[in-house]
């Protein structure tokens, strides 16, 4: 039987070649949109501005784009900036039985490679659908554990599929891509103890950097070992538990698609996953029986297991901590009536309305099995009247996804706190009808204003 990389090299090779619906590549566009709208809101934070510091000192060929600013550098330079800007806020979609973000972790290292090679839009996303099928089937298999120890999923897991998906991007052949991935294996890392500091982001954007770097590598005729995912000492042993990949790679590519059956959760709100549900739950609450500060007593969260892990418990002192704060965010939406980007702005953190509410706010999780999530939220007003409301599925959900118009509403708020003057359902049209286009010149339509 071939071994991980071999038979993951031999997926990617012909995927190209599988049938891919129109659906299937509005899919990986939908992801492209939102990646960008995302660090367009997000390149105005200090993380973005001082990888792109850091990056410029590097001599290399400008092939690659740093998004809203035009500038261009080494595509594996460019990866890393572009990757810190979009996961700086916490607002890029997310793929939930991987416990981290799918998107972020392979298209800013997509694009910088397309724009390098001229390839088109049918090419990216066939790369990108390549690369998510192998992270949903390792995730499936080993995420929840690999979570559980610490690990930052998007990018100590991420790193696969971005490896993979660069591969098929680049037309690498068999043996080129499994060494990729065996340089791939030499680069993941990524702590939870980072969550709520820049470093997170640094985390998505090395993911992308090291996609990148392996790919280019192995092209360049470096080698790794064959072994390097499933060997004795590889990265399952390195990073899994224990666990049988075998049947799951041997399943890649079989329909349904994992594009399908897994799906993307491209978020609502601007703030860690876990605490979408109890959002949608607070706000709802607070629409129909008309909820202010003044009539509520206490709030109390139960998460299914493992719903509170991702999450800060202390209370926050900046908007970087604030989106992992379960108690923030319930304030802010009981106070305010809506979460946004400017909710997050270390002003509105440190309001002393919201820090006199944090104290009504209690979490807990409920005994029993992971999946399926659910939260619920218990409302006790200062009356004595309780209100609850039960929420399996968030807003933005696969399996309750936002609209493209709400998707381009989304991406229009992100450009404009970005202070970005592009139009947002212009610029989403381009990237909807990517395939009959190169991608770069979709990416360089950003800077169209400048």
């Amino acid at each position: 039987m071939a071994g991980a990389s071999a038979t993951i090299a031999a997926f990617g090779t012909r995927f190209t070649a599988m049938p891919v619906t129109d659906a299937h590549r509005h899919q990986a566009y939908r992801a492209l949109l939102d990646t960008v709208a995302c660090a367009m809101a997000g390149r105005a934070d200090d993380a973005p501005r001082l990888a792109a510091d850091y990056m410029r000192g590097f001599a290399g060929s400008g092939q690659a784009t740093v998004w809203g600013t035009g500038e261009a550098l080494h595509p594996e330079c460019a990866a890393f900036v572009n990757g810190v800007a979009a996961h700086v806020l916490d607002y890029d979609d997310v793929m939930t039985p991987m416990r981290g973000h799918i998107s972020v972790a392979m298209v800013p290292a997509l694009c910088a490679l397309a724009q390098m090679t001229s390839a088109n839009g049918a090419r990216f996303s066939s790369a990108y659908l390549a690369g998510f099928e192998l992270t949903a089937k390792f995730a499936r298999v080993m995420a929840l554990p690999h979570y559980s120890r610490g690990w930052h999923s998007t990018s100590a897991l991420g790193v696969l599929g971005a490896a993979l998906a660069c591969s098929v991007l680049a037309g690498l052949n068999e043996s080129q891509t499994s060494h990729a991935l065996g340089l791939a294996v030499a680069q993941p890392a990524g702590s939870r103890q980072n969550f709520g500091a820049m470093a997170k982001s640094f985390q998505a954007g090395q993911c992308n950097a090291a996609a990148v770097r392996a790919v280019l590598m192995a092209q360049a005729g470096f080698t790794a070992s064959p072994d390097a995912i499933d060997g004795r000492f590889g990265y399952l042993a390195l990073y899994a538990s224990g666990e049988d990949t075998s049947s799951a790679l041997s399943a890649l590519g079989e329909t349904p698609l994992e594009i399908d059956a897994m799906g993307i959760d491209i978020k609502k709100y601007p703030c860690c996953y876990a605490i979408h549900r109890p959002l949608d739950g607070i706000l709802s609450l607070r629409k129909a029986h008309a909820l202010t500060t003044a009539n509520v007593a206490r709030i109390e969260i139960t998460n299914s297991a493992g719903g509170l892990d991702a999450l800060l418990p202390h209370p926050p002192v900046n908007g970087l901590q604030a989106k992992f704060n379960m108690a923030y965010c319930m304030a802010a939406a009981l106070l305010d009536g809506s979460i946004r980007l400017a909710s997050f702005d270390d002003a509105q953190v440190t309001r002393p309305e919201i820090r006199a509410l944090l104290t009504k706010v209690s979490l807990q999780e409920a005994p029993g099995a992971i999946l399926p999530r659910w939260s619920l939220v218990r409302v006790e007003l200062t009356n004595g009247q309780v209100l609850e409301q039960r929420v399996n599925s968030a807003r933005g959900d696969a399996g309750n996804p936002l609209s493209d118009a709400e998707l381009i509403g989304k991406v229009a708020d992100c450009f404009a706190c970005g202070g970005l003057n592009v139009n947002a359902g212009v610029f989403a049209r381009q990237v909807f009808g990517l395939s009959a286009q190169g991608v770069s010149d979709v990416i360089l339509g950003l800077h169209a204003s400048k």
